[in-house]
């Protein structure tokens, strides 16, 4: 029995059929184990205190993005950045799992990819490595609203509040 997911993308209203046995499944086996990944590596974070160090990332240079990463590195923005980056993968984490603001974690998700791909130095070896196949899957759960299937999201979706306010769509799903 196929289902459709209806979702907006730059504005654009896109109905895409979904087999229930493949396609929704796939789509929140994916959600799942993204959600997983973010959440496990925030929770791994606050288990082993002084794990987590920001500093030796932010003050890599040679790389692409390192003009913005620098500016963070060493004081109180690089206090700031210890505590943003766990919270950010627990928060990320928990709304793919449960489907709550998907579209809004997986932005999230996909932004702090860039900088971990751009900002690493091991994307010289090879533009295809981890974090890229990471910022593909966010990109992914964002583009098909994968919070519209078996999520938190799917019921917003239906609330007064949303229909009433549709660009709430944009961060749902």
């Amino acid at each position: 029995m196929a289902q459709q997911l209806q979702t907006t993308m730059l504005g654009r209203e896109y109905t895409l059929d979904l087999s229930a046995t493949l396609t929704g499944y796939w789509l929140v086996f994916l959600r799942l184990l993204v959600g997983w990944w973010f959440l496990h590596e925030g929770l791994n974070k606050y288990a082993t205190p002084g794990s987590f160090r920001a500093g030796w990332f932010l003050e890599k240079t040679g790389t692409i993005v390192s003009p913005v990463l620098n500016a963070f590195a060493g004081g109180a923005t690089e206090a700031a950045v210890n505590l943003v980056v766990p919270i950010g993968e627990l928060l990320i984490g928990l709304g793919l799992i449960l489907g709550a603001l998907t579209r809004t974690a997986a932005v999230f998700g996909a932004f702090m990819m860039v900088f971990f791909y751009f900002g690493g130095e091991h994307w010289r070896r090879g533009l295809v490595n981890g974090d890229l196949l990471g910022l593909v899957l966010f990109v992914t759960i964002v583009v098909f609203g994968a919070g519209r299937v078996w999520g938190i999201d799917s019921y917003l979706e239906r609330t007064d509040t949303v229909r009433a306010r549709p660009w709430l769509r944009y961060l749902l799903g």
